[in-house]
């Protein structure tokens, strides 16, 4: 969806990553989890920190500092798991997205969201629906959908099914 798609008042979960906002559709938000305890899965890249049990399901959790390309740090306090719901092949899977904290959920109006800069981020602009201005701040606004790679996907997917067969 581009800046173009968005023609109502939506509502947006904002979180940082490395002292920068971002922001996501809140219908693409399932809940915000406190950090816990991640399962590591062995010869997985990097970014895929493990899994979760939520409530007896298996949930991946991708870390979207690492995906992003910025430097791995430790949890604090303020650290979470987004629980967020990815479209994928007529599909929806369950992914947990670690981010330094989440800020607050807020409307923005379309006239408050410009297309994605070309140049000037560390990240690809297909993954951002826009920037959305909020007084004097700029956010990124994903694409959630478009952030993971059919490889990260079909990951995602095989380690929940491998993991709730057992």
């Amino acid at each position: 969806m581009s800046t173009q798609n968005i023609s109502e008042v939506r509502p947006y979960l904002t979180f940082t990553l490395e002292k920068e906002l971002f922001a996501v559709d809140v219908a693409k938000v399932r809940e915000v989890l406190d950090y816990t305890t991640i399962t590591k899965i062995p010869r997985t890249p990097e970014y895929m920190r493990g899994v979760i049990n939520l409530r007896g399901s298996v949930v991946p959790v991708i870390d979207l500092r690492l995906k992003f390309g910025m430097e791995k740090c430790e949890h604090t306090i303020k650290t979470c798991i987004i629980v967020l719901e990815i479209s994928f092949e007529d599909e929806l899977l369950i992914l947990g997205a670690l981010a330094d904290s989440v800020e607050e959920v807020f409307e923005l109006e379309p006239s408050q969201i410009e297309p994605p800069p070309r140049l000037g981020t560390k990240f690809k602009a297909e993954f951002l629906h826009g920037m959305g201005k909020r007084d004097e701040q700029f956010l990124m606004i994903l694409d959630i959908d478009k952030v993971f790679s059919t490889e990260d996907l079909l990951l995602v997917q095989e380690s929940g099914a491998i993991l709730n067969n057992q």
